[in-house]
């Protein structure tokens, strides 16, 4: 992910001056903003796009701001969420974090405050994905990945040239060893795609692993393919 690329934000609100006024103030942020205006339409986004924040009102169309939370957190897709709500009542803000939102402002609100959450919400994410970095060598089982060179030796001792792809894809998944990394993660940090090409892409690179790495392709013990929800390095 290049570093100039301009943080993406998903903003659902269905009262259209207040989402244009938002979009507005977002944008002059340096933002990227994508809209939905009911939560059948956030989700449908949410599904083929990758966002670093999502701004989410409680009484949508169609699908309420908690419903959606809960559906994205279930699918287990970490970015934040900031509800926005005209409900003040405490009930419904300990609903909303509970079903997985990072933050929940009341309306009216002040502008200033919302960019700053806004903010604030973005650089923690940034941090959360930038997990600790794993040298340029790593071995396991009886094989060895240098990072650098892109190459690999397999457990026959059999090198093999690794794509840019490849390498990084490797070095993602086992930098989140034991952890289900999300396929949309992984397409954002190796494709750099805001919107996905399929999942296959992702398996035929597993299956390449497998090859490469296991000594029964078919009973993997180091590359698993989760479900519906992404991908795992775990030895």
């Amino acid at each position: 992910m290049s570093e100039d690329k301009k943080p993406s934000v998903l903003l659902v609100e269905d009262e259209e001056n207040l989402h244009e006024a938002l979009k507005l103030n977002l944008e002059l942020e340096g933002y990227e903003v994508t809209s939905a205006f009911d939560g059948a339409a956030a989700l449908r986004t949410l599904q083929n796009e990758y966002f670093d924040l999502i701004i989410l009102d409680i009484m949508l169309p169609e699908v309420d701001g908690i419903s959606i939370t809960e559906t994205v957190r279930i699918s287990n897709n970490e970015v934040p969420i900031l509800i926005l709500s005209a409900r003040n009542s405490s009930a419904d803000r300990v609903l909303g974090l509970k079903k997985g939102a990072d933050d929940y402002l009341t309306k009216p609100f002040n502008l200033e405050e919302l960019l700053l959450r806004v903010h604030k919400l973005i650089n923690k994410n940034k941090k959360l994905q930038e997990r600790s970095s794993i040298g340029d060598t790593y071995s396991f089982g009886s094989n060895t990945i240098d990072f650098k060179a892109q190459e690999a030796s397999s457990r026959s001792g059999e090198k093999i040239q690794l794509s840019k792809k490849e390498t990084m894809l490797l070095k993602l998944l086992i930098e989140n060893k034991n952890e289900v990394v999300p396929r949309e993660k992984i397409l954002q940090a190796v494709w750099g795609y805001n919107v996905y090409p399929t999942t296959r892409t992702i398996d035929n690179f597993i299956l390449n692993f497998r090859k490469y790495f296991e000594e029964d392709s078919r009973n993997p013990r180091y590359f698993h393919s989760v479900r519906g929800v992404g991908y795992k390095y775990s030895e």
